[in-house]
């Protein structure tokens, strides 16, 4: 019983989802280290890769240094191996491999780019890593010197490229990089540390990794934006000549024939539209991610040198600005297109009332001229009803003229043919009215 009674929480029903939704908030922690420290880091798209064969390559370098391997199904993997410690993290497009590697201090010597991290890993095992490299730092953590790096002394780690470089906002480190691959196709960042403990360094060290891997990401679709670029202005100029045309349009069959390009280049847009709107939506995300752990540094000059968020701020920033650019450009497209085909569809509408009501003025005249028609046929057809009718009475009344007077036997026939008109009137009117009425449709 807990203290005020009730029973202890593992009794209540859980939710299903409740531990996993506990652990979310620890997921993929940074690393707790101190310097001088060598990282290597890399970053393999997963496009084509299943999750049992990450588990297995993480499996056979656990089994080659007796470690626990990592839990299948796993999202990340943290392990101790000695000499160094491995952090690997899956990601939705892409997994991360974090090599750790103390360097011991050697006075005032403090070691460069000559051994890194990944070099204490076997050469097979990272040939056996499934993926397509993308992205790769090496990072050094040194503290710092009795007397301060300069300029030229700094060069040395980078092959001599134009630094970068600036302080964290609390000023505890300063980091130098150049943002450029080196010889052995790795990016490279020095990290001096000012003071750090062993909580900021592994902050740090992570804050830097994740604006290197997912600036990287961020720009997978400045290819697709350049080439799309350009077919959107193709388009552009289609639609504004289709648009042209249906101001121009003299008969039907243009109307038909504007709407069929019309239709193909909807279809044409929405191509593109769903082969790279994911893309872009990535790179806005991933330029979000940047942004934020750009907020971790100072945007002030270091000794005349441009700062990092100032960098990226001039030259990765327009990146994305092109690639937001064209993917608006392609909405937009696809509205005005909509729009252009609304406009054709509602002048192809008004063409066809315009035939309809020509139809049906044709078919209301031509009723007409039936029913005169019919009428005569009608008048005709009792005069001849009305004739066979009267001969008939002659014929009957011709056996008994030999018995009465010769004037009765043809007054008769002469007095009958109104009686014999006006009936054979009422008969077929009757049969006509009743022939309508059972044809007619129900109200």
């Amino acid at each position: 019983m807990g203290t005020n009674g009730y029973q202890p929480q593992w009794l209540f029903k859980a939710h299903p989802l409740r531990d996993s939704l506990y652990q979310e908030l620890h997921n993929r922690p940074f690393p707790v280290v101190s310097g001088p420290l060598a990282v290597s880091h890399i970053a393999m798209l997963n496009e084509n890769v299943t999750e049992s064969e990450q588990h297995q390559v993480l499996c056979d370098l656990a089994n080659q240094y007796s470690v626990n391997p990592p839990a299948r199904n796993a999202s990340c993997y943290y392990q101790d191996f000695g000499e160094f410690e491995i952090r690997w993290e899956k990601h939705t497009e892409f997994s991360t491999y974090t090599i750790l590697m103390p360097v011991p201090s050697q006075g005032s010597y403090q070691p460069g780019f000559e051994q890194t991290a990944l070099s204490l890993l076997p050469q097979r095992w990272l040939d056996s890593i499934p993926g397509e490299f993308l992205v790769g730092v090496h990072l050094l953590v040194h503290p710092k010197p009795e007397e301060p790096h300069s300029r030229e002394n700094l060069k040395q780690y980078f092959e001599g490229q134009r630094l970068i470089g600036c302080e964290t906002l609390d000023q505890l480190a300063t980091v130098w990089t150049a943002f450029r691959l080196h010889n052995d196709g790795f990016s490279r960042v020095f990290v001096v540390d000012n003071g750090l403990n062993a909580c900021q360094t592994g902050r740090l060290i992570r804050q830097i990794l994740e604006i290197e891997a997912y600036r990287i990401m961020a720009l997978l679709s400045m290819p697709a934006a350049r080439e799309l670029s350009s077919t959107v202005t193709l388009m552009d100029t289609e639609l504004a000549n289709i648009i042209r045309q249906i101001s121009e349009i003299d008969k039907p069959d243009d109307e038909r024939r504007l709407l069929k390009y019309l239709t193909a280049l909807a279809g044409e847009v929405e191509k593109q539209r769903a082969q790279t709107n994911s893309r872009f939506e990535a790179t806005k995300a991933y330029y979000k991610l940047v942004d934020n752990r750009l907020s971790y540094f100072n945007r002030s000059e270091l000794e005349g040198i441009q700062s990092i968020p100032e960098f990226l701020e001039r030259r990765f920033t327009p990146a994305i600005r092109t690639c937001e650019s064209v993917q608006a450009r392609l909405e937009d497209l696809s509205r005005r297109i909509g729009r252009a085909g609304e406009l054709l569809s509602t002048r192809v509408d008004l063409t066809l009332e315009e035939q309809n009501q020509r139809l049906l003025g044709s078919m209301n005249k031509r009723s007409k001229m039936q029913l005169r028609l019919q009428q005569t046929v009608e008048g005709l057809s009792v005069a001849a009803i009305s004739y066979y009718m009267v001969g008939l009475l002659k014929y009957m009344l011709a056996p008994l003229s030999k018995n009465i007077d010769p004037a009765l036997a043809s007054i008769i026939p002469a007095v009958s043919v109104p009686v014999i008109v006006v009936s054979v009137w009422f008969v077929t009117h009757r049969v006509k009215k009743q022939i309508t009425k059972k044809t007619a449709p129900p109200s």
